[in-house]
């Protein structure tokens, strides 16, 4: 059998890492039996400072580009919809804080549902417009891939898991990530940014290429 491994930097903020998983996603589905994918996921910030309250995202976009973001958007809406996802960036008003949500997003990896619940996470931002540092939003997902309600509760309110989360997302940009989605595969080379389906079915065939176990 073909073996690959692929870590995935990425923030729930970020509507890109959304239709860039979304694409991943689409090619890993094309696999056959004869490959198998492993995948991990890292914590990435794009801001460590948004305040719990969130931030009014046209506002805060227009201040960084210089301009409302709706151009912008509706390319992305549009590249969202190739992927089958219904995206309208106007429902979601605020950039809320990801922490939470990315520390549930680390803790799932041993539950062996990461993925999908990050997953789950993103649809809540982009797709529900809901806020992913309620407790009340985040809770479901996290009883729906694998956590009980009291553990749940106590990693949302765990300030030390958010410290490990800020930890382990300032080490991407020391290591050269600067933007994400980001995703290395086999530990051997990378790909930055949700690039198109038939790139990530190159970078698969090479990944796979690399590495057979028996069956």
């Amino acid at each position: 059998m073909r073996h690959a491994h692929i870590d995935i930097f990425s923030d729930p903020a970020c509507p890109w890492c959304l239709v860039g998983m979304a694409r991943l996603d689409k090619v890993l589905g094309t696999l056959g039996d004869g490959a198998q994918v492993d995948i991990t996921h890292h914590p990435f910030l794009l801001d460590f400072d948004t305040p719990k309250e969130g931030e009014d995202v046209v506002e805060l976009l227009t201040r960084k580009y210089g301009h409302p973001p709706d151009e912008m958007w509706q390319h992305l809406e549009e590249q969202a919809k190739l992927c089958g996802l219904e995206v309208d960036m106007h429902k979601q008003k605020r950039r809320n804080p990801s922490q939470k949500a990315l520390a549930l997003i680390m803790a799932a990896k041993e539950k062996g549902t990461q993925h999908a619940l990050a997953r789950a996470v993103s649809h809540a931002c982009y797709l529900d417009g809901l806020n992913i540092f309620d407790d009340a939003v985040l809770l479901p997902i996290a009883m729906e891939h694998g956590f009980d309600e009291a553990e749940a509760l106590a990693l949302l309110g765990d300030d030390a898991a958010i410290k490990e989360v800020e930890k382990n997302a300032r080490w991407a940009p020391q290591a050269g990530i600067k933007g994400v989605p980001y995703f290395i595969f086999n530990n051997k080379f990378a790909l930055s940014g949700a690039q198109p389906e038939s790139v990530f079915e190159a970078a698969l065939e090479k990944a796979l290429s690399m590495v057979r176990v028996p069956d």
